[in-house]
This record gives C-alpha cells, sequence and structure tokens, in this order.
C-alpha cells in the first residue's frame, strides 16, 4: 500500500486568531472538557481551565484548578471528568478539575527507567491509556538537540487498568501527540522528527503490527486531536525546514556536534501558527495558518462547536478562531 503524502488544498476560510492572554507562559495542550470549557497546563506547573468568550468582544474566565509540581504537558479528560496529565518532570498524572488539590501518579517508571518527558496521552473506553515519551536522552529544555541529533529514542507506552507501563513501539523520532481511531482499533503517534504520523494496530488482524499513516507533512507534527468528522487534527510547530532535512542526512557525530550547539544557541520560535487536518485515510484536507505577531509555534489544536483553539509552548497565551466549512469563501 502507498503511504499517503501531504497535499496542498491551501488555507482554510477562518475568523482572525484572537488571544486569550494567560498569566502563566507555555500552555502547551489544549483540550476541551464535557462543558467546552479549554483546559491547558503552563510552565510553573498550574493547569489552567479557560472559558472561551460567548461572543467577540467577550471575555474569557480563567480558573487555576490544579498544580503538578512539575512541568505539564499533554491533558485527557476522561470520561468521568477527571485529567490525565503528562508531567515532563513527574511522569503520569491524574487530577479531578474539581475536586482539590490531590494529585495520583499512575506511572513514573517505564522498563525499569525513570519516566522522564512524559509528553502526550489519550484513553481508550475500558480505561487503557496510551502515552508517548518524546525522548529517553533529552529533557524537555533541550527538545530541540534530540531534533537535531536524529537519534530516535521516543516511546508510544500502554498503561492498562491495574496493571504496568508496556512499550509499545521503540525507536520514534521523538514521540509527540497521540489519537485513537474512532473504533479504537489503532493509535497513530505524530513523530515529530521524521515529519510523519505513525500507525500502531491494537485490534483485528493487523494487532501488533506498525505502518505509516501519513508522511511528508508541511511541518513538524505536535499534538493532535480527533476532529469531528473523523479524521485527525495536527498541530505543526514549525514548517518544513530544508536546512534541518539536510543534516539529518550528516553522520552521527557531525549531528551530535549540531545538537550540543543548539543547547547553547537555542533557535526562536517560529512565527508562525499552523495546523492542518488529515482524513481517515491519511490525506492532509485542509490547512489553518496564520504569521506575524498574532501567534507562534501551534504545538496543540483541538476543535469543538465551529470553533478552533490552539495551545503553544512559546505563547503566554491561547489562540481561538471560528472555523469556516471547507470549500468556502
Amino acid at each position: 500500500m502507498t503511504t499517503p503524502r501531504a497535499t496542498h488544498p491551501g488555507p482554510a476560510p477562518v475568523s482572525p486568531f484572537r488571544r486569550i492572554p494567560l498569566d502563566g507562559t507555555g500552555p502547551e495542550d489544549v483540550v476541551f472538557d464535557g462543558l467546552g470549557r479549554v483546559l491547558a497546563g503552563v510552565a510553573d506547573g498550574r493547569i489552567l481551565r479557560i472559558a472561551l468568550p460567548g461572543s467577540p468582544g467577550g471575555h474569557a474566565q480563567i480558573q487555576e484548578v490544579g498544580r503538578t509540581g512539575g512541568r505539564p504537558l499533554g491533558l485527557e479528560v476522561l470520561p468521568d471528568g477527571r485529567l490525565l496529565v503528562c508531567d515532563a518532570e513527574r511522569g503520569l498524572l491524574c487530577l479531578d478539575p474539581d475536586g482539590g488539590q490531590d494529585i495520583d501518579v499512575l506511572a513514573d517508571t517505564v522498563a525499569g527507567a525513570p519516566l522522564r518527558f512524559c509528553s502526550n496521552a489519550v484513553a481508550a473506553s475500558d480505561g487503557t491509556v496510551l502515552f508517548t515519551v518524546s525522548s529517553c536522552r533529552y529533557g524537555l529544555d533541550d527538545w530541540l538537540s534530540d531534533i537535531v541529533e536524529h537519534r530516535p529514542t521516543g516511546l508510544l507506552v500502554r498503561l492498562a487498568p491495574g496493571g504496568e507501563p508496556e512499550v509499545l513501539l521503540d525507536g520514534l523520532q521523538f514521540a509527540n501527540g497521540v489519537a485513537l481511531a474512532p473504533d479504537e482499533s489503532y493509535a497513530v503517534v505524530a513523530e515529530t522528527g521524521a515529519r510523519r504520523l505513525t500507525r500502531r494496530w491494537l485490534t483485528g488482524p493487523e494487532a501488533g503490527r506498525h505502518d505509516t499513516f501519513a508522511d511528508g507533512l508541511p511541518g513538524y507534527p505536535d499534538n493532535i486531536s480527533r476532529s469531528p468528522r473523523g479524521g485527525l487534527w495536527v498541530a505543526l510547530a514549525a514548517p518544513r525546514t530544508p536546512l534541518l532535512e539536510r543534516l539529518h542526512r550528516t553522520g552521527p557525530s557531525v549531528r551530535r556536534v549540531a545538537a550540543a550547539g543548539v543547547r547553547r544557541l537555542p533557535a526562536p520560535p517560529p512565527r508562525a501558527a499552523q495546523v492542518v487536518e488529515i482524513d481517515s485515510d491519511g490525506r492532509v484536507v485542509r490547512e489553518v495558518r496564520g504569521a506575524g505577531r498574532r501567534y507562534r509555534m501551534a504545538t496543540s489544536v483541538a476543535e469543538r462547536d465551529g470553533r478552533l483553539v490552539l495551545g503553544s509552548l512559546a505563547e503566554d497565551a491561547i489562540a481561538w478562531c471560528e472555523l469556516g466549512v471547507p470549500g468556502t469563501a
């Protein structure tokens, strides 16, 4: 079977991005709760709940609902309203946004090693959690070094209720966002360093196998979420960079030197926000993007009730827009 490659359908019609300033930086992931409010974690460990404005001129309401004591990244709302939190310092956590400050640690080791750089998670209907570990070599502060060195140490991990973490896939190029198929027959994980989405089959005749779901994306995929139309929304943290791709074709020693260099001189975040919608066949069917100072480095995206919400590792705000119908002007 031929792997679907990215097409270029052109930007979708949307209203301008509207920023909602936060009193914290780096809302890396955004998710909707059951009442349509947005949850995001910021760099100081707080989890914030944001009620979007009801009208373009209205004001958002922001409330702190928890503190992890670490650095929250990916979030997942469970059916009972509790929140899974992938914390880059503490591991896979769970908290009740309406029940106080208690934090349950679901996993802080994988295969006998401390769980560091836990990135994103998704929960199946039976309570099983799939989560990603972006790198087994670098932490969050050195994420760019992992991308540059291009040494695949990312993981996709499964945690069954009452069980121990089990590695489903290893050797991933900076494993990031993860989402389940509507029927939960497979999981899709974003490999940021490879500009691709990888599928791991969970049930059926292909169970245990993995293949490429989408390749040749127009940027580096970060967090992903289900689209109401059965596909996926994918946040592209940066556009395709030919210089980086040429570096990836050099030898390991050259990449190690370059990785050390970016730790000393980190690159500024790209001045762009770009997300794409991918259908169930792995084809890009819609693109939404902005540029300039309005919003930078989209690392997450979620849709509900015709609104698209973005999060960013680099911003001190989330952003949202009204999403138009594909193919309309």
